[in-house]
């Protein structure tokens, strides 16, 4: 009756013992992949603030201006250089309203 009692707690307290070392191995491993996410996002996080400042100076009227003029060959209107179109249906529309 001992004997069978002393192998009941031997098995458990192997049983618990193998169940520590697993649950402390789990831990280490979540704490290692918590780590490397916090990396990732800090890495995430600078990419995305340095690509915010590259999209507020790519975005500048100065520079915006320059790429129309010289890959779109853009020009500032001038009255020169304006022309005004109308519709002679909605000429004769608005016209006739007033």
């Amino acid at each position: 009756m001992m004997i069978r009692l002393n192998l009941t707690l031997l098995v458990t307290v192997l049983a618990s013992a193998l169940y520590l070392v697993q649950v402390q191995y789990d831990s280490r491993h979540l704490f290692t992949e918590i780590e490397k996410a916090q990396s990732d996002f800090r890495k995430l996080e600078t990419e995305h603030e340095r690509l915010e400042l590259e999209k507020r100076a790519q975005a500048t009227p100065a520079r915006v201006e320059r790429l129309a003029r010289e890959q779109l060959h853009m020009k500032p209107a001038t009255p020169a250089i304006t022309t005004y179109v109308t519709l002679k249906g909605v000429a004769a529309n608005a016209e006739g309203a007033q």
